[in-house]
């Protein structure tokens, strides 16, 4: 019975309608001018850009107030305050915090006041089509032209957006209708891959943590969701596009696969039967997984642009390209011809690449050199202290 009638509000909209007239009670109260709140992808992981911004600040300004949102039941280290994500108390927090810093969208109710900056952050370089520019949204409870206008609303109040390269910054521009700041300083969570002192030490860390045979070499698969299999408001399913057995098989001798879902699909996934298989999906930061994989196996996911960085090998297993790029999400550039490794659409042709992998850069070294060019161009490993400046300059203007 409670859970009925929790669903029935809210259907009506009458939690939302709550909570937005407590925020807007909340607004009327003094702002902590060194208090920031930081969230990232809806509050379910310590991660990217927002972590990495979070730990520098932590550092070098230790008179700041920093508080992590989250979701109930996410776990976070110790050292980090946190506050649990719709709760009374994450509405006070933001509404008295100077400064948020967010990597995803913020609910649609939330009133920022008026002397809040509102740093986003955003989640990568896009290949497929965002927001305005989506022709027809697939997705569970909403429309196209309501999911267009829940962008815009959401993007209005958003005061600097971080870039990462040009292509990025003239996208972002026009996706989310942003008229604000665009800080080009590349992406916070990207200074990893330039701190290679701290390599080493991340990697066994994720060895140990899945008990991972330094003899096999890691694989990490990373695919994107796709937006038209939805389960609810959020919940995406996803069914792994090739056998676990056949893997198992081939390749448990040589390889340890880390599956690594896309945060709105979760971590359902049972790999319990193969030894040689991991579900990473629950891993707080997929910037430690990359640094601890040898390639990595994608689709149309923004984490080719990351992983690029590290200059290992790349492969794409595109089973469904056609339908994903004609009627799903549609994409800003010519895949095909610039993507930095092999376009593979069935099982067979995945795994006959994997036993070429040792010569993958002979292969595929001019398209690799280009796509970096273009697309890794702002990151340089100090983003983070950029946007911290940015952040600071805020806080004493």
């Amino acid at each position: 019975m409670k859970d009925q009638v929790k669903q029935w509000m809210k259907r009506t909209g009458l939690i939302e309608r709550g909570l937005r007239t407590v925020m807007r009670v909340f607004t009327w109260l003094p702002q902590k001018r060194k208090r920031i709140l930081f969230e990232s992808f809806l509050g379910k992981q310590y991660s990217d850009s927002p972590r990495a911004i979070y730990e520098l600040m932590r550092a070098m300004h230790p008179e700041c107030e920093l508080i992590f949102s989250k979701q109930r039941g996410v776990a976070f280290p110790p050292n980090v305050k946190t506050v649990d994500r719709l709760t009374f108390r994450w509405i006070y927090l933001l509404a008295t915090s100077r400064v948020w810093v967010s990597n995803s969208r913020l609910p649609g109710w939330l009133i920022k006041p008026e002397k809040t900056f509102y740093l986003q952050t955003w989640h990568g370089t896009p290949l497929k089509k965002l927001a305005l520019d989506m022709d027809d949204v697939q997705m569970a409870n909403t429309t196209t032209e309501r999911y267009k206008q829940g962008f815009k609303q959401e993007a209005a109040k958003w005061s600097s957006l971080v870039s990462p390269n040009t292509y990025s910054s003239s996208i972002f521009r026009r996706a989310f209708a942003f008229e604000g700041e665009m800080l080009e300083i590349g992406y916070p969570r990207n200074d990893i891959f330039y701190q290679e002192a701290r390599h080493a030490k991340i990697k066994e860390a994720v060895y140990r943590h899945y008990d991972i045979d330094h003899s096999k070499k890691v694989l990490l698969y990373a695919p994107t969701w796709r937006d038209n299999a939805f389960e609810g408001q959020g919940k995406y399913s996803f069914e792994l596009p090739f056998s676990l057995n056949e893997f198992e098989k081939r390749f448990g001798d040589e390889y340890v696969l880390l599956v690594r879902m896309h945060y709105l699909v979760g971590s359902r996934l049972d790999v319990t039967a193969y030894p040689s298989v991991r579900n990473t999906s629950d891993y707080p930061d997929i910037a430690e997984l990359y640094l601890a994989s040898d390639a990595l196996i994608t689709d149309y996911s923004s984490v080719m642009f990351d992983f690029a960085h590290l200059s290992r090998p790349i492969l794409f297993y595109t089973y469904d390209l056609e339908h994903y790029r004609d009627q799903l999400r549609g994409f800003y550039f010519d895949f095909e011809q610039e993507a930095p490794g092999p376009l593979l659409s069935t099982e067979t042709a995945l795994f006959e690449e994997l036993n070429q992998l040792d010569d993958w850069h002979t292969r595929y070294a001019s398209a690799f050199r280009a796509f970096q060019e273009t697309y890794c161009q702002w990151d340089d490993g100090q983003a983070s202290e950029r946007a911290m400046k940015t952040i600071i300059k805020r806080i004493h203007g």
